[in-house]
């Protein structure tokens, strides 16, 4: 009895050492519960709500292009666009579900046919091997072994699967698989947190309303719009605004440092030639900034505008667009004229500046299609190729006597006044070199006027350093002479970079000075038979004895006005162009004006090489005429020897207001055209006519195109 009561008072004490070491566990548990809740609470739930900003820059509506007169040249089209921003992290079976819902939207071929074709046959084999891949992707990966799959890298891997992938396989593949496969193509495209044109090219209304309807399921999409380049004067100046990338080109692989350090998405348009590259930084405007939240999977969870955007600036052009199309029109009309004649005639240029300010008036050129590959009729056609009176150098011929007049009164080897015989020169070892004609006795007007060769031959032996010449001899000759006279052209442009507002300009062939026959050679030079220039330099040259001396900046830009949102409106002045004198030419104020009525006497007195052109007309021009000599080789073999017809000219000639270079290189050598005196004739012509008309509010093609808007806006 003594030892039952003993067994049963021993229970209940190990109940209680067991109750008491549960309690204590527990205690233990609601400690530590306790101190994760309380004490580290708040740091965990920092590490479980802890997100992360990133900020992307969304591309703004360039800035649009106006000419002198505030008519649009280059403006954009608004478009609806349908846009993808993916979030980061985003992987291919996101992108091929958002491009499968997608295609139930919109339809992304081309309705024309053969671009149709043409979107089908960019769809390579590995773009259809991927795309079975991801609808197919547990039998894709099965094509490799666990063996194999363990000694390849990742990328491997799917290499080696997508070279499994049979043409059996993917062969027959619809018309929606084929639009899935184009839609995710775009998608692949964008970078995170970054917008991507899918379409908008042809969005109809109906498009863009569905996808906009249906944004939620279709995550990363957007419905917008953008904009397309427009130039409501067709081909006109196109080549001189210049060229912009497309969105699907984006920024130039080769330049894609630059861009980006500059705060360039690699998908942005920019400016790749013409004045659309020179002047980037003020079309392309400030891009809006959005901050993104997102979440550590990289989930979107809020996004928020830091910086505004703003559209690009407009820019005012110097260019009158009225009087550049009655420009264009007359280069066009006098190469048809003299094109069937002319066998090697392909160009015609002209530039039309302000000689006071630099102000590009009107600039030129007008070239015949030329393409080997070309069927014959579409070789007769006649494109725009402005561009070439910045990037084609030519021998200019006597256009350059009023530089060598001048040069020869600065340099001390000729006064005003002095004359000679006119008669053939002949230097030991040289051909004889003479005037068009013999011109009997000349003095440095007459030399101008009539174009006498022979006296510049004599101011080139001269400056050479030869006083004594003799008919047949050798003569004395320092090569330095070369430099001399070269820094007297330059100070005129000639030879020398006009610093046009222009991303590229050509400066010219300038010819070598220690050779064989370099004194005959600089009597070449002296009558512009060496050295090649551009129209540009011509049009400056002529600018800069116009003016009085000023070689001033030629310039396309007249001023940048502020972005507004106001429709056919232009915004506020944010800065307008000054006239830039890039140099002083050092001569005497006299000498100049001696050449200044060399020149008049040019167009206006008997005798002169452009008198019987220009007698009788009242805007009292005055330039000088040229010929040169120029041979035409073909694979490295002389073809043609032929001649370069140019003409400088400025009117009216006591009170300058524009000036012009005309540059028609290669027409026959034997050739009687006159098309360099009819161009400029004809350019003087619609230049006053048109002035005249304006002054008198008489309608002119600007007026009549702002009077039929105005009754449409009254119609509708």
């Amino acid at each position: 009895m003594k030892k039952e009561k003993k067994k049963k008072a021993q229970l209940p004490f190990r109940l209680n050492i067991l109750f008491f070491v549960v309690f204590i566990l527990f205690a233990v548990l609601i400690l530590q519960l306790g101190v994760v809740q309380i004490l580290n609470g708040e740091s965990f739930q920092e590490e479980i709500d802890k997100t992360t900003q990133d900020t992307t820059k969304v591309p703004v509506p360039r800035g649009e292009i106006y000419d002198r007169n505030y008519n649009v040249i280059a403006k954009n089209k608004p478009m609806y666009a349908i846009t993808y921003t993916p979030p980061k992290g985003v992987q291919a079976q996101d992108r091929i579900a958002v491009a499968r819902k997608l295609s139930q939207f919109i339809d992304m071929f081309h309705p024309d046919k053969e671009e149709r074709e043409k979107q089908i046959n960019r769809i390579t084999d590995r773009d259809k091997k991927e795309y079975w891949y991801l609808e197919n992707e547990e039998e894709a990966k099965s094509r490799l072994t666990p063996e194999e799959a363990a000694d390849l890298k990742p990328a491997d891997q799917y290499k080696t699967i997508l070279k499994r992938i049979t043409v059996n396989e993917y062969e027959n593949l619809t018309m929606q698989d084929l639009e899935i496969i184009l839609i995710k193509k775009e998608l692949d495209r964008a970078y995170a947190l970054t917008p991507q044109i899918v379409k908008s090219e042809n969005v109809t209304p109906e498009e863009y309303a569905r996808v906009a309807e249906h944004l939620s399921e279709l995550p990363g999409i957007n419905a917008t719009t953008d904009w397309v380049r427009e130039f409501p004067n067709d081909e006109t100046l196109k080549n001189i605004i210049g060229n912009i990338t497309t969105e699907k080109e984006g920024v130039p692989a080769e330049n894609i440092d630059y861009y980006l350090a500059k705060g360039y998405n690699r998908n942005d348009r920019v400016g790749t030639s013409g004045l659309e590259q020179q002047y980037e930084d003020l079309l392309r405007g400030r891009k809006e900034q959005v901050e993104y939240t997102m979440s550590k999977s990289g989930v979107i969870l809020d996004s928020d505008v830091i910086v505004s955007g703003e559209s690009g600036k407009d820019l005012v052009l110097t260019i009158d667009m009225e009087f550049q199309k009655m420009v264009d029109e007359i280069l066009r009309d006098e190469l048809k004229k003299n094109g069937g004649k002319e066998r090697y005639l392909r160009d015609v240029m002209a530039v039309v500046m302000d000689p006071n300010t630099g102000e590009l008036l009107a600039v030129s050129g007008q070239s015949y299609y030329d393409d080997p590959e070309t069927e014959a009729a579409e070789k007769d056609k006649i494109v725009d190729s402005a561009y070439k009176t910045l990037y084609d150098a030519h021998r200019p011929g006597s256009i350059v006597k009023g530089a060598t007049v001048l040069a020869g009164y600065e340099s001390g080897v000729i006064s005003p006044g002095d004359g000679l015989q006119d008669k053939p020169v002949k230097i030991a070892g040289t051909p004889i070199k003479s005037s068009w004609t013999n011109l009997g006795y000349v003095n440095d007007l007459d030399a101008l006027r009539r174009s006498s060769n022979v006296y510049m031959f004599h101011i080139a032996m001269k400056m050479g350093g030869e006083y004594n010449y003799q008919y047949g001899k050798s003569v004395t000759f320092n090569p330095l002479a070369y430099t001399k006279m070269r820094n007297y052209f330059r100070q005129f442009g000639l030879g020398a970079l006009t610093k046009v507002d222009y991303p590229f300009e050509e400066k010219g062939f300038v010819g070598p000075t220690n050779i064989a026959g370099a004194a005959g050679l600089f009597q070449d030079f002296a009558i512009g038979q060496y050295d090649t220039y551009t129209a540009m330099q011509m049009a400056q040259y002529v600018s800069t004895i116009a003016n009085g001396g000023y070689r001033l900046q030629p310039h396309f830009l007249k001023e940048v006005r502020n972005p507004t949102p106001e429709i056919d409106n232009l915004g506020t002045v944010y800065r307008s162009m000054n006239t830039k004198i890039l140099n002083k030419i050092e001569m005497s104020e006299s000498n100049l004006k001696r050449v200044q009525e060399g020149f008049r006497q040019v167009f206006q007195a008997p005798g002169g090489t452009a008198y019987n052109y220009f007698k009788g007309t009242d805007f009292n021009a005055a330039g000088k005429t040229g010929t040169a000599e120029n041979e035409i080789y073909k694979d490295g073999k002389l073809v043609a020897n032929t001649i370069n017809l140019t003409m400088v000219a400025y009117a009216p000639y006591d009170n300058p207001e524009i000036a012009l270079s005309v540059v028609v290189p290669n027409l026959n050598q034997n050739s009687t055209s006159s098309i360099n005196h009819d161009i400029t004739r004809r350019i003087f012509d619609a230049y006053f006519s048109l002035k005249e008309k304006r002054a008198k509010g008489e309608s002119t093609e600007e007026n009549k195109e702002g009077e039929e808007e105005e009754e449409k806006q009254d119609n509708e």
